[in-house]
């Protein structure tokens, strides 16, 4: 399979894309970013790209299966506005192309209370660009709606705490439903996903993300 990834610098992502490179399912792996990487494998073709002009390079992104990563915070975006842009404008934009170029299989990284009809902004988003992108109809579409996330060297202070927090009372029985999840063992699923699940659309909540 040919794999296509956004958000692959991202601490999910990049877990992922190594993750793909060696998969022997996998043949090659594509991904789109802002700068280069730095990373070098046979099987890799890295995009520097605008993502602002995703028609100029909307003939790239052809393959079997699109992995959105993508996602920032609102206090690293700056605004509603700026995090909207980053959050769904832009997977929704490669969806939209990816389908017309008849990419089978899209895989989302979504988030936990994902719903277009939350009143909480973040999740809200969030349930909207899940719809968005089933009303693409791709063959086989697989959202991932994870909790907490464990990320490597974070430096984002509320995601520290509330891990931290989760931690705690995970280990006095409390809230056990929102283990928090290591991205590297978040990545290693999506890998999985694509190659074992069914065509049509496949929700893989928080509880049962551990158990996939």
């Amino acid at each position: 399979m040919k794999a296509l990834v956004i958000g692959a610098t991202g601490s999910t992502g990049k877990f992922l894309v190594d993750q793909l490179l060696k998969d022997n399912d996998y043949s090659s792996v594509v991904t789109f970013v802002r700068k280069p990487s730095g990373k070098e494998h046979s099987k890799l073709t890295e995009h520097i790209v605008n993502f602002d002009e995703i028609e100029s390079f909307k003939d790239k992104i052809t393959g079997d299966v699109l992995f959105s990563c993508l996602g920032t915070t609102l206090k690293a975006a700056g605004s509603k506005e700026k995090q909207w842009k980053i959050d769904f404008d832009i997977p929704a934009a490669f969806a939209l192309a990816a389908k017309q170029n008849e990419v089978k299989s899209f895989v989302l990284v979504s988030s936990y209370g994902a719903s277009a009809k939350s009143n909480i902004f973040y999740s809200k988003m969030k349930g909207k660009l899940e719809d968005y992108i089933a009303e693409r109809n791709f063959w086989q579409y697989i959202i991932f709606r994870p909790g907490p996330l464990v990320r490597e060297d974070t430096d984002r202070l509320g995601e520290k705490i509330s891990v931290k927090l989760f931690n705690f009372l995970n280990a006095i029985g409390i809230l056990t439903k929102f283990k928090p999840l290591e991205t590297q063992i978040l990545a290693a699923k999506l890998v999985k996903a694509p190659k074992i699940l069914s065509e049509g659309t496949t929700i893989i909540e928080l509880k049962e993300i551990f158990e996939f």
